[in-house]
């Protein structure tokens, strides 16, 4: 199933008589993904490599970590470029993300709010976009979404958990939620972000060896002020709109209304001025993510506020510490001048 249409089923996050059902499908798709890591060539970059990523199937707040770890590293005098698929875009890449330019339609929608933290690269071939990353000055690559992709290796693998989700009923797709199983993903990764509160014992399904971070994610100081305690219609084309409803009550706002789309929904003219005119009807002011935003038509832009969000960390050198094997290892910008 495309990325693009994708929406979590609500049988995948327990196990009932469906799950069980389609498990023979989900032992196939597990043989598949380890076929592809026995096969794969990963290619070996001349600059250190952090891949971020997740194990399931839909929003786990990995962007807003993504966003958070290049800039710590830029603020640090490095040089992150991030390189990114870009679902839901037309673009095959390589090609450096120019957010004046290209449109969600194009580029696809986390690669243009990754590019406003670092320079960031459209490339289906990952070691492709590593190569034009590196020749463009790249001096540490940030790998968005790869962890089930083969291409590169890496130096550093980081796992972000939604902490009101976890890993679903704990089965492969597409009797759970599982890109693959979870003990051969867990067996890869450095270190676990677990963003929001562990509502569901995530954690306990760790190994001991895995240091674990927590984040939630809170609005942009200052940049949400006209939204707080407002009567609102909320809209969302994410992995899962509950996480941006939940924001916004913590926010003091009124919720007259909700409407959910598939991850990644490119909005038409029409379904935007439809979404403004139930706004309207409700005495609510229409809001949206940013991911959203830059799917919705130019014109509808100016008539929908947005709710940019960021990770506050539970521990103040959390990134510090998370990174801590990548910035010993990279010299700073300022260690050449």
């Amino acid at each position: 199933m495309p990325r693009s249409a994708m929406r979590a089923p609500e049988f995948w996050r327990r196990n009932g008589a469906l799950a069980a059902a389609l498990g023979p499908v989900a032992m196939l798709w597990a043989a598949g993904a380890a076929l592809r890591a026995r096969v794969a060539r990963p290619w070996r970059a001349p600059v250190p490599v952090i891949c971020i990523g997740n194990l399931v199937a839909g929003g786990a707040g990995k962007t807003p970590l993504v966003i958070a770890v290049a800039r710590h590293l830029a603020a640090r005098g490095r040089a992150p470029h991030i390189i990114a698929r870009g679902y839901g875009g037309r673009l095959a890449g390589p090609a450096r993300v120019d957010p004046a330019r290209h449109s969600a339609a194009e580029a696809g929608d986390e690669p243009l709010l990754l590019a406003a933290a670092a320079p960031a690269w459209i490339a289906r071939d990952r070691a492709a976009g590593a190569r034009a990353a590196i020749a463009a000055g790249a001096g540490l690559l940030v790998l968005d979404d790869g962890f089930q992709n083969n291409a590169l290796a890496r130096d550093l693998s980081l796992l972000a958990v939604d902490g009101g989700y976890g890993f679903g009923n704990g089965r492969v797709m597409p009797a759970g939620p599982l890109r693959e199983p979870l003990a051969g993903g867990l067996a890869r990764a450095d270190a676990v972000v677990i963003i929001g509160a562990d509502t569901v014992n995530a954690a306990a399904l760790l190994p001991p060896r895995l240091p674990v971070y927590n984040a939630r994610a809170v609005p942009l100081p200052g940049a949400a002020d006209d939204i707080a305690g407002r009567a609102v219609f909320a809209f969302a084309g994410i992995g899962r709109p509950a996480k941006f409803y939940a924001t916004l009550r913590e926010m003091g706002c009124d919720i007259r209304g909700t409407r959910d789309f598939a991850d990644h929904h490119p909005f038409t003219a029409e379904e935007a001025m439809a979404l403004c005119e139930a706004a309207a009807a409700l005495n609510a002011v229409p809001v949206t993510t940013e991911k959203d935003a830059v799917r919705l038509p130019m014109p509808a832009r100016a008539m929908v506020r947005v709710l940019p969000v960021v990770l506050e960390w539970e521990e103040a050198d959390a990134l510090d510490r998370l990174l801590a094997p990548v910035l010993a290892d990279t010299p700073s910008l300022a260690a050449h001048g």
